[in-house]
């Protein structure tokens, strides 16, 4: 198993967003009421991430099957749910504002330079296949009926992969869990605070 502790998200590039997290908590009062609104699109946005992550094998396969088969990019839009469950644990104008940072950050900045860099890497591998999938299956929003692959390339994709608890752990979701969960405990300690 590996450390689930990553060093870069420790590094001092994030002190301001971790400076940001302390003076909210310190500042908004977070109601039990909050808090209970919260925590469905983040244990959603748990539970998408961990699925994902466990049929992730970065660099050595063309991911399609569990998440995949639905929406090219499920860490992502996972990640998204947790960040709006903490956002409404906020309540009132708080989570207003946070959400309008975070949607204005990830959808202008970080979404579209990782998607550009994700798609091309794809296709320069595995070309019409790739540019298939990209084709129908929507980026964050996802379909109701799974991506097939058709027969033209399949070769080159390996398609019966299972849910992994080696993926699971490759791709540091252990580390996500835990952190998700220390920020649980912080909202509900502010929220029994008052």
């Amino acid at each position: 198993m590996r450390n689930p502790i990553r060093l870069k998200n420790l590094s001092l590039r994030f002190a301001p967003v971790y400076l940001a997290g302390i003076l909210v908590l310190a500042f908004v009062e977070v109601s039990w009421r909050g808090f209970w609104l919260g925590m469905p699109p983040l244990l959603a946005g748990l539970v998408l991430r961990g699925w994902g992550a466990g049929h992730l094998i970065k660099n050595e396969r063309f991911a399609i099957t569990g998440p995949y088969a639905y929406v090219r990019h499920p860490l992502y839009l996972g990640t998204a749910l947790v960040a709006v469950g903490f956002a409404s644990m906020l309540g009132g104008w708080p989570t207003i504002a946070v959400l309008v940072m975070m949607a204005a950050w990830f959808f202008l900045r970080y979404f579209p330079r990782k998607e550009r860099i994700e798609s091309q890497r794809l296709e320069a591998r595995y070309g019409q296949v790739y540019r298939d999938y990209r084709e129908q299956v929507p980026a964050l929003l996802p379909k109701l009926e799974p991506w097939r692959l058709a027969s033209v390339g399949a070769e080159r994709v390996e398609t019966n992969t299972r849910w992994s608890a080696a993926c699971y752990d490759e791709n540091n979701e252990l580390g996500t869990l835990l952190a998700a969960s220390a920020g649980i405990c912080l909202f509900a300690l502010r929220a029994s605070l008052g």
